[in-house]
């Protein structure tokens, strides 16, 4: 029997005793708590107005959505500036319109987006929950391979040393017969 000398390792808050043989992986298994998946268990959490949110934080968060606002104000200051005067409707120099309309756009989108980002931050947060969860299990798997291993290294440690002393045994008994022989014995 191998004496293992490691007394109680704690990988987590999960106790092993070494005085005994190291855990097998069903028992692992039956610790594992089963692996969410993040994504959807965050879909299920979301109102209809989160999603909303969340949609027009992507949208409006994109180069895409720069590049139209962008163009309409380029559109809008260049037709109220070169436009024949009868067809202006914003006039240069005020564009107090185009004002008044980029504004609103922006009071609206404003807290949308902050909505937007705090609900991909809670999910930015159970991501790092999720991941932290499964390196804790992949620490303990490994923590117990790593016993496995120090226990197969004892017990071929120990086979190789049985080894070595039958070999010993045997040369040594089969010298004796020789010397009997030689010597007439």
């Amino acid at each position: 029997m191998i004496e293992f000398t490691l007394s109680m390792n704690v990988l987590n808050g999960f106790k092993i005793n070494m005085q005994e043989t190291p855990m097998k992986y069903h028992g692992l298994k039956e610790l594992r708590a089963p692996i969410l998946s993040v994504n959807l268990e965050h879909k299920k959490s979301l109102s209809l107005l989160d999603r909303t949110a969340v949609w027009i934080t992507n949208k409006v968060g994109t180069m895409g959505f720069f590049a139209i606002v962008f163009i309409w104000t380029i559109v809008w200051l260049g037709w109220n500036t070169l436009a024949p005067t009868a067809l202006r409707f914003d006039p240069f120099p005020a564009f107090v319109f185009w004002l008044f309309l980029s504004n609103v756009m922006q009071i609206f989108l404003m807290p949308l987006i902050m909505v937007g980002q705090n609900l991909q931050g809670r999910h930015a947060e159970m991501r790092a929950e999720a991941d932290f969860n499964v390196n804790t299990k992949a620490e303990r798997e490994i923590g117990a391979v790593l016993l496995h291993l120090e226990n197969q290294n004892s017990l071929i440690l120990q086979i190789l040393h049985h080894l070595k002393n039958n070999s010993v045994s045997t040369r040594n008994k089969k010298e004796e017969t020789y010397n009997l022989n030689v010597s007439g014995g």
